[in-house]
This record gives structure tokens, C-alpha cells and sequence, in this order.
């Protein structure tokens, strides 16, 4: 597998408001897990009048953290990448408590085609109450008081992804798209990999300098970054190849040996990335299966 730059250092400081830039403070949620690290880090852009991206889950002592770090600051844009349950459900006990509206692509499962995703009403991991107050769309800004957000539309970690350009400062809050302690999760049916190789490229585009996931520490190397990602998932494929020539022919063979040091915990997040490998790959003629390609479908190369 290609090495990728990660980064696992990261204090978290729960409750407290961090400063991190002059334009920059995150507060990091107690919601530790396999998938979600040390908590979902919510920031707050700017001074006085202020933006909160990814508030987080529904944790009311979070929120009032949120606010307990903006005594004598207003609230004024509520900000959300995605909507999984980690980071869009505080939005609503936030946007109560302030006022401030709140800005998305659109409701969890809503793809860049406008209808919903077979199957995404099944995803427990969906904030299925959230609807923007402010639906955006790739190249909006949202100006602030002495800041820009630029919208950056990533999909593929979720098909209503989207990263938020800091322009004062060239930095990129960047969600759970590109995370520096870990790979993201690709899971079909909202999630797709043919999306997330051309968001992940479209980033290669940019000049960012540093990046702030919802999970972990700053990425200050992004484009290094972002350049392991595609490696580390062109890799995957190629691991994919091997397995169907060695003979499995399904997902479950495969986990244990393409995973075999990743935590057990994590494999069945693993199946769906490599269900969505697998199903990009059908889909192009790369491999084989019956019909619709399907996570517990037999899967073979010519």
C-alpha cells in the first residue's frame, strides 16, 4: 500500500475554544470513536460576528461550549459540510438558541443529479431532519464580517459534501473529505468513488495552504496530502486485482487480508470503501458481476 503522510497527534481540549489563526478557533466535541478519532473539532470563523462550521452531534453540553467561547460574539452563519450524525444534528439547537441560519447543499442523500440515493433513507449514520435554511452550490461565497467562504462542492464521502474556502487566509475546512489522521469512509449508496477520485483531484487545482478537517489536527501539507489519497486508493484497486486473480470472488474474503492490520472495529466500514471500489469498477467494465453490482455480490476479471 502507498504510505500516506498521516498525522495522529492531536489534542483535543474538550470544551474548550482554541484559538488556532487570528480568524480561526475550534472547539472539539467528547464523541471520541473508531471513526470520528478524537471528536468532532467545530470551528468558528472570524471575530464578533462569527460563522460556525459543523456544529456537531446532538450533544447540548457541546453547544453550550460553542457558546460558552463566544460571550459577547454573535452567531451568524451556521455552516455544514455533510450531514452525518457527527456534524450537521447541532445545527438545530444552535440555530435556536442564536438565530443564525444555516447553509448546505441540501439534505443527507440528495445527489449532484437532484434526486435522492437508492438506499440513502437506510443510512444510520444520516442527520435525515437537517434541510438548509440556504441551499449552495459550488462557486457561491458567503461573505461574513471580515471573512469569505468560498463553496467548495466535494461529493463522494456523501453525495452533499461540501468544503468551505477560508479566502482571507487560503485555508480549507475540508469536513471529513480530506482528514490527516486517517483515510475517509466511501460507503454506497450516498457515498460513490468514481465522485470522490474527482473531488479529491479537483483540490490538486487549488492553492490552499493548510487544511482543517472536522476530525484531527490542521493538514499544513495538503497538496502532499491529497496526492497520497489518490495513491493510497489507486493502490486499493490494484489490491483488488490481486485478490480476484488469487481466486475470492466477494467483499468478505477479501477485507481480512486487504485490512489485516487495520482494526477489526473498522471492517465493516472497510467493506463499503471496497464495495465502492468495486462497484467504480464495474461500472467502467474494469470487473465482473451479476447484474447490479452489490456488496454481497460475487465479483470476478475475465
Amino acid at each position: 500500500m502507498a504510505d500516506l503522510p498521516l498525522n495522529r497527534q492531536f489534542e483535543p481540549h474538550y470544551g474548550e475554544t482554541i484559538d488556532v489563526t487570528p480568524l480561526v478557533r475550534r472547539v472539539v466535541a467528547p464523541n471520541e470513536s473508531a471513526f470520528t478519532f478524537k471528536g468532532t473539532g467545530t470551528y468558528v470563523i472570524g471575530r464578533g460576528n462569527v460563522a460556525v462550521v459543523d456544529p456537531g452531534p446532538l450533544d447540548h453540553d457541546h453547544v453550550q461550549a460553542i457558546l460558552d467561547g463566544l460571550k459577547g460574539e454573535t452567531v451568524t452563519h451556521i455552516l455544514i459540510t455533510h450531514t452525518h450524525n457527527d456534524h450537521s444534528p447541532a445545527a438545530a439547537p444552535l440555530k435556536e438558541k442564536t438565530g443564525a441560519p444555516t447553509y448546505g447543499f441540501g439534505p443527507h442523500g440528495i445527489g449532484s443529479g437532484g434526486g435522492v440515493a437508492e438506499g440513502a433513507r437506510m443510512d444510520e449514520g444520516g442527520d435525515m431532519a437537517f434541510v438548509p435554511d440556504n441551499v449552495i452550490k459550488d462557486g457561491d461565497s458567503i461573505e461574513g464580517d471580515g471573512w469569505t467562504a468560498d463553496c467548495v462542492f466535494t461529493p463522494g464521502h456523501t453525495s452533499n459534501h461540501m468544503c468551505f474556502g477560508l479566502r482571507e487566509e487560503k485555508a480549507l475546512f475540508t469536513g471529513d473529505h480530506v482528514m490527516g489522521w486517517s483515510t475517509a469512509v466511501i460507503a454506497p449508496p450516498d457515498g460513490d468513488m468514481a465522485d470522490y477520485m474527482a473531488s479529491l483531484r479537483k483540490l490538486l487545482d487549488r492553492d490552499d495552504l493548510v487544511y482543517y478537517p472536522t476530525h484531527g489536527a490542521p493538514v499544513t501539507k495538503p497538496q502532499s496530502l491529497v496526492r497520497g489519497y489518490i495513491a493510497h486508493r489507486k493502490a486499493r484497486e490494484a489490491q483488488i486485482l490481486t485478490r480476484l486473480e488469487a481466486g475470492d470472488r466477494t467483499i468478505t474474503a477479501m477485507v481480512p487480508i486487504m485490512y489485516a492490520e487495520t482494526d477489526k472495529r473498522l471492517h465493516p466500514a472497510a467493506a463499503r470503501s471496497v464495495f465502492a471500489h468495486m462497484k467504480q469498477m464495474a461500472e467502467e467494465g474494469r470487473i465482473h458481476t451479476n447484474g447490479v453490482p452489490a456488496i454481497n455480490g460475487e465479483y470476478w476479471l475475465d
